[in-house]
């Protein structure tokens, strides 16, 4: 028997035995493998409880399939839990193989599902919950003719209505919509991703160079002048620094003033001024908070020194 990955073990299937012949076939095999002290020959007898037994681990892992795991995927775990029952089988604790191997093989199932069938992982309890309701959907489907609704199950489970609506809430959890899904079966023209938007960096540019016209009018004509040379022109600073008749170490201190003018102006421009003042220059603004008995908040923690305190007046 093999400890390799589930990928590793072969899913040829073999013929399928006769109920009678698979339960003769397995207790015979594991009699016999108790009473050997050959390990080869044990080796040998445990793969025929395997072989004899695979088509029970394959009809296990096909109560679980459409639930987001590839089919073939969950015979493998199912054939590797059925390997390690063999192994670990007693025959002076259990009397029968399957009463022993079938619960093994859908507890590595329900585990396997637990840890790489959620894209977003709920509380375990959850988890379980989603189970319980599967199979009580089939019941009260038969029952009340018809699909039953959350208080129906919360009351067949004898659960609290606000669980199984959580359980309920998590399904696309673990079988999220796939992005190449075609959202027209007949042609599978168009997926699902292909309704995503892609980042427009178009649209970007332009908001930006709308954003910069509002403020570059503001520089002066010299500064607005090195502003298209530099980043329009592609010039240098050297260059520029010919053109206009400076040294290249002014011209790297006019753009970073530049550059300080322009951020100061797009902040500006984002904060919203007080009512009424939209559109007025800053002196204007300042000039009605002093008319109107409001002092500029810049000059309150001026260098003239500290306000004056308030004098308490004694009772």
């Amino acid at each position: 028997m093999s400890h390799s990955r589930p990928s590793a073990l072969s899913t040829a299937q073999p013929s399928r035995p006769s109920r009678q012949e698979r339960a003769d076939g397995t207790t015979a095999a594991l009699e016999a493998a108790c009473t050997t002290t050959d390990p080869a020959v044990r080796h040998q007898l445990l793969d025929d409880v395997v072989r004899l037994n695979m088509g029970v681990a394959r009809a296990i892992a096909h109560r679980y399939r459409n639930r987001g795991i590839d089919e073939a995927d969950l015979e493998q775990v199912a054939y590797l839990a059925l390997v390690r029952a063999a192994r670990k089988f007693d025959l002076e604790q259990h009397s029968d193989f399957l009463s022993y191997a079938v619960p093994t093989i859908r507890g590595e199932l329900k585990k396997h599902f637990r840890d790489h069938g959620w894209t977003v992982r709920p509380p375990r309890r959850i988890q379980e919950m989603q189970a319980r309701i599967a199979a009580a959907r089939q019941e009260l489907y038969q029952t009340l003719g018809r699909s039953p609704r959350p208080s129906d199950l919360a009351t067949h489970l004898g659960e609290d209505v606000h669980e199984i609506v959580d359980a309920l809430a998590t399904e696309g959890a673990f079988r999220p919509a796939s992005l190449d899904q075609p959202l027209n079966v007949e042609d599978g023209t168009a997926s699902l991703g292909d309704l995503i938007g892609d980042d427009d960096l178009g649209q970007e540019a332009a908001e930006a160079r709308a954003m910069l016209a509002r403020v570059i009018h503001r520089l002066s004509e010299r500064d607005r002048h090195i502003v298209r040379l530099r980043y329009f022109e592609q010039f240098t600073q050297q260059e520029i620094a010919d053109d206009i008749g400076v040294t290249q170490m002014h011209v790297s201190r006019l753009l970073s003033r530049i550059h300080g003018d322009l951020r100061g102006a797009l902040t500006q421009s984002e904060t919203p001024a007080p009512a009424g003042t939209a559109g007025l220059p800053r002196q204007a603004r300042q000039g009605d908070r002093r008319r109107s008995g409001h002092p500029d908040p810049a000059r309150r923690t001026g260098t003239r020194g500290p306000a004056p305190r308030p004098v308490r007046v004694q009772g």
